[in-house]
């Protein structure tokens, strides 16, 4: 995935919508993989499933966005260790989903986070730990006024951004 601001643009978004943020606890999103997104043409003809590595991505995603948020965006993280990943092997396209990601643990330089996900009410997929080192923010202002303008920072959370 690439956000950020100023010139670069978003690139792969693995969830539509954010229902939950609280900045230092949790995060809960939604996502429908409709049949036409790019990774099912051609791949999956006969029964478009969609690849645990796009669950994978999604969890990362949302619990990054979580530290990002919770450091007020003066801070910008990578993936750099997942541990007990479970991804199911039939999740077909046109499911729609609920992520949820945790922060365990948080300080300067790193961010312990476990996620998982669910399509109706049960979980289907699970990472214990996802650990994202810290890598401090030139701008985190004009960070802030990207998300903002995409909506991933809403007046009604719980601090206000820079």
């Amino acid at each position: 995935m690439i956000v950020s601001g100023g010139d670069k643009a978003m690139r792969f978004l693995y969830f539509d919508r954010i229902t939950e943020l609280e900045s230092g606890k949790r995060i809960r999103a939604v996502k429908t993989f409709p049949l036409s997104e790019a990774y099912l043409n051609k791949h999956f003809s006969r029964a478009p499933l969609i690849p645990g590595s796009i669950l994978v991505e999604a969890m990362s995603q949302i619990t990054g966005w979580l530290v990002v948020y919770t450091h007020k965006c003066e801070t910008s993280c990578v993936i750099s260790l997942i541990n007990n990943l479970e991804v199911p092997a039939d999740l077909r396209a046109g499911a729609t989903v609920e992520l949820h990601g945790e922060i365990v643990d948080t300080g300067r330089r790193w961010s312990d986070c476990r996620a998982w996900v669910e399509r109706d009410g049960e979980r289907i997929a699970s990472a214990e730990r996802f650990v994202f080192p810290h890598f401090k923010e030139k701008n985190p202002e004009e960070v802030a006024k990207f998300y903002r303008d995409i909506g991933w920072i809403e007046p009604r959370w719980d601090w206000e951004a820079p």
